[in-house]
């Protein structure tokens, strides 16, 4: 099968390209990021997603697979307007591309978060559910509309099968990806009086659900979620991190200082409210069960990324 990686320099992107090129498929790329050691029988093209030259890719290679991996959260693109055009700007141009020229299946990889923190979020969050908690979060709106505009292609294009899979938090040797930024410091922030529950998956069961999405040619909305969640001070402690609870004043004050993480302002209501998924329905159309286990994925990290001093 000929499968096409808008984002395939990433993290996930590599090992999911490498996986496919092992099982025998034909895998290209398109990425401005560059992959130095990128092995003979992958192509990556380095070209913008929103220009010509990317059509130019799905008009020459003729893809039968897409998995969109090219969305940028706050943490790579700091400025608002830029990253709307990543990831909206986009995930307009896969889609037409994809309808232009005849891809069989269309597959956007989303983030749970679309589902907001709050106070009144519901325990296990379905795939139904409307995004909450933007006006706290402003820097989710981007992905949100990209998510939501892939979720258009089921009924825009149904010549093609489409997919959304709105993936919880990966964890990995990568370090990559918005709880890898979050723990990369000595020292992981709380909330004082809050411990959220923190669903995360290794980097590898990721690439193993995209692996099985691609097999089952499933349609629709699905929630991806790994092991059971656990409190934000289990995860850090896990990973060999220092948790310090602080008033919430107190540490608005102090994001990016002192060995605290950098986060954006909005992000502060995802260490007060949990945001936990139901994956009930992919685990049923697709058979995924994860290889990794909770502990195993946060030894991964830690080992990759240990304390300094």
């Amino acid at each position: 099968m000929k499968i096409l990686i808008p984002g395939i320099s990433g993290a996930i992107g590599r090992r999911l390209a490498l996986r496919l090129h092992a099982q025998g498929h034909q895998v290209a790329g398109i990425d401005l990021r560059k992959w130095p050691d990128v092995p003979n029988g992958i192509r990556v093209h380095a070209v913008d997603l929103r220009k010509r030259s990317a059509e130019d890719v799905f008009r020459k290679f003729r893809p039968e697979v897409v998995i969109h991996l090219a969305t940028v959260t706050s943490f790579v693109v700091g400025g608002g307007d830029e990253r709307y055009r990543i990831n909206l700007g986009g995930t307009r141009a896969v889609f037409e591309h994809c309808h232009r020229y005849g891809v069989e299946h269309a597959i956007f990889i989303g983030r749970h978060t679309f589902y907001g923190a709050g106070p009144d979020s519901p325990l296990y969050h379905t795939e139904d559910e409307p995004p909450q908690g933007l006006a706290h979060y402003p820097e989710l709106a981007d992905l949100v509309s990209a998510d939501l505009f892939a979720a258009t292609a089921l009924w825009r294009f149904p010549e093609f099968t489409t997919t959304v899979l709105r993936n919880c938090y990966s964890l990995g040797a990568s370090g990559t990806g918005t709880l890898a930024m979050f723990l990369r410091g000595k020292i992981v922030p709380l909330l004082l009086g809050f411990d959220p529950l923190f669903q995360l998956m290794h980097e590898e069961d990721v690439v193993s659900a995209i692996v099985l999405t691609i097999e089952k040619r499933i349609r629709g909305i699905f929630n991806v979620a790994g092991p059971p969640p656990l409190p934000l001070s289990l995860v850090a402690k896990g990973v060999g991190r220092r948790v310090l609870p602080l008033p919430e004043f107190i540490l608005k004050r102090m994001l990016g200082r002192g060995g605290l993480p950098k986060l954006p302002a909005g992000a502060l209501t995802h260490i007060k409210y949990p945001i936990v998924i139901d994956s009930g329905a992919f685990r049923k159309a697709t058979g995924f069960q994860y290889e990794f286990d909770e502990s195993t994925t946060l030894q991964t990290f830690a080992q990759a990324f240990p304390v300094e001093g």
